[in-house]
């Protein structure tokens, strides 16, 4: 994936609506990925660096939360000014700059199996795969890789196990594909089962996301802000998906894309332009823009 070259932060343009008064000091920003900070052709538009490069330099510590894992990270997302990186929809935190692993949360092998056990019985056809390894091995049950599309070929490095593997160990997170249905299909199917010991999301992703008890971006990002000393009200966090959701509505100041989903655009307290008009350097300018006004 590339990331385009640095450039100058553009005049702030209007919000698709207009965003309230800033009452109060963001100190982090904590922005989804894809359909957010990066562009539909998976890159940080020249705008966006220098919106990062600017709340940097302004004193704001800039951090991703993404469902993605660190090795599916873009490139050059340290170096345009991300200081952290909060992977696996809030299961594992990294400092890019050392590369280290901060925390990671788990789903239960017995939660694992659970849901496997459950959803094969209602689906013929659903296959999974597991992440191991602080996100650096992908491993999947025979029939999976059929499901992904020429593209995830070349994005995913996947090993194929047993089953009986997937569930035997621990897992940063756990995903169900499905010939016929779609991820929200399967999350419906997978919340009526009545099972519990696990978090289900989707992200726009072609398959559902299994994390460990209580395990949204949402806990993640509070547990990095707690080591980075922000609380919540000193947080702006952007998104788009269902697996941002809790995020919006955990920060100070939840903003959605313009091409985010109903439910978090439900949550939100503003709403700016969509990923590929640069909505996150629209509200970390209007974030700067602010202080300056202040002074």
């Amino acid at each position: 994936m590339t990331v385009l070259a640095s450039a100058a932060v553009a005049p702030a343009g209007p919000f698709p609506s207009d965003p309230p008064a800033l009452d109060r000091d963001i100190r982090l920003v904590a922005s989804d990925l894809d359909g957010t900070l990066l562009t539909r052709q998976e890159q940080l538009s020249p705008r966006t660096i220098g919106a990062i490069e600017a709340a940097v330099a302004a004193g704001l510590r800039v951090v991703a939360a993404t469902g993605r894992q660190r090795t599916q990270l873009p490139a050059g997302l340290a170096t345009s000014g991300v200081s952290h990186a909060v992977a696996s929809n809030g299961a594992l935190a990294i400092d890019l700059a050392t590369g280290d692993v901060l925390f990671e949360e788990l789903l239960a092998p017995s939660a694992a199996s659970d849901i496997v056990t459950f959803l094969t019985a209602e689906l013929e056809g659903v296959r999974f795969s597991a992440v191991r390894d602080q996100g650096g091995r992908h491993v999947a049950e025979p029939g999976y890789l059929e499901l992904l599309t020429p593209r995830e070929l070349t994005f995913w490095r996947v090993d194929t196990v047993d089953l009986a593997e997937i569930v035997a160990e621990p897992t940063l997170k756990l995903t169900a594909r499905h010939p016929e249905l779609d991820a929200d299909g399967l999350l419906d199917v997978l919340t009526g089962s009545g099972l519990g010991g696990f978090h289900a999301t989707t992200s726009g992703a072609p398959f559902l996301e299994i994390a460990g008890t209580g395990v949204t971006k949402a806990t993640g990002v509070a547990r990095l802000c707690a080591l980075l000393g922000v609380d919540a009200d000193g947080v702006l966090a952007a998104g788009d998906a269902k697996n941002d959701v809790e995020l919006l509505a955990w920060a100070g100041i939840g903003v959605a894309m313009g091409n985010a989903v109903p439910e978090a655009t439900a949550v939100a307290d503003w709403t700016t332009a969509t990923n590929d008009a640069d909505g996150v350097a629209l509200a970390i300018e209007h974030v700067l823009s602010t202080r300056m006004e202040r002074r």
